[in-house]
């Protein structure tokens, strides 16, 4: 890609983050944004459609930029407690940028687009997977479930959060894979 282009485009997103952290998505106009980037407003809309295209770029570039550090999470399957480890490590090393993005009405995006890009992921390795109701909604607890308990306990105790989690990984796959 042109230069030129990687660096206006870069203007642009710090730009919107830096407005992110005091205004909710609603509020961010493309002529502030515009102004705090120092461009016009054509050259925004030569590189986005509108705000929350720009927001939607930037969440799929954080959440993939994120998974890419986790060298085992296709393991959520295999051996639960490497990938939530790196997974709960990933989230917390990312926490500043993913609570301005994720902030306000976009803060339900973020399980969600975990979620489906984990599922991805796993499907890569294990393609039966994809089409089975069972391991879909298995998985769907397993990131979901495991997403809120992380965020919503591990201020109290972070490795215990994370041995938890793992533990009731196992739980739900023992139970539902006995056969």
């Amino acid at each position: 890609m042109d230069l030129r282009i990687e660096r206006t485009r870069k203007c642009i997103k710090d730009a919107f983050i830096e407005l992110r952290k005091t205004k909710p998505i609603e509020k961010v106009t493309v002529k502030e944004l515009a102004a705090l980037a120092s461009i016009n407003k054509a050259t925004f809309y030569s590189h986005y459609n509108d705000i929350y295209d720009l927001s939607e770029q930037l969440e799929e570039e954080t959440i993939h930029s994120i998974l890419e550090t986790i060298p085992h999470i296709d393991c959520l399957v295999s051996n639960p407690p490497l990938a939530i480890k790196e997974l709960t490590d990933a989230l917390k090393n990312n926490l500043a940028i993913t609570s301005i993005l994720f902030s306000g009405s976009r803060e339900g995006l973020y399980a969600l687009k975990l979620e489906k890009v984990i599922k991805n992921q796993i499907f890569k390795q294990y393609p039966e997977f994809e089409n089975d109701l069972r391991w879909n909604l298995i998985l769907t607890i397993l990131i979901q479930g495991g997403y809120q308990a992380y965020t919503s306990y591990s201020s109290k105790d972070e490795e215990e959060t994370q041995n938890l989690i793992c533990e009731l990984n196992n739980c739900v796959r023992n139970h539902f894979f006995q056969e």
